[in-house]
């Protein structure tokens, strides 16, 4: 099963013996919300995911990406240079595979 934004903050979580109910207060969080997006029922925003990565020491860029929200820079990157980016993209980490093959 691939893992999932809720998926890895639960485990970054966990691993660092923080309660969901300790952690969310102290993210400006209610715990109910905490949990429906550890249980992958909402998605953060930009803003939360600051605070958790800065909440838990963790890579910000990493937990945007794992909630499918793309680092501004990278959009930058992407936008001023979409044959370029996207061509090496593919060809380093697509493993032999071609853009909408399965």
């Amino acid at each position: 099963m691939e893992e999932t934004f809720g998926s890895l903050l639960r485990k970054l979580r966990k691993n660092k013996g923080i309660g969901i109910k300790k952690m969310a207060p102290e993210i400006d969080l209610d715990y109910t919300y905490l949990s429906r997006i550890e249980n992958d029922k909402v998605m953060p925003s930009e803003q939360v995911i600051a605070r958790i990565s800065k909440y838990l020491r963790y890579d910000e860029d990493e937990l945007l990406l794992m909630a499918d929200k793309v680092p501004d820079d990278i959009k930058t990157i992407l936008r001023e240079n979409p044959q370029e980016a996207l061509g090496y993209l593919r060809e380093r980490f697509a493993h032999g595979k071609r853009s909408g093959s399965k």
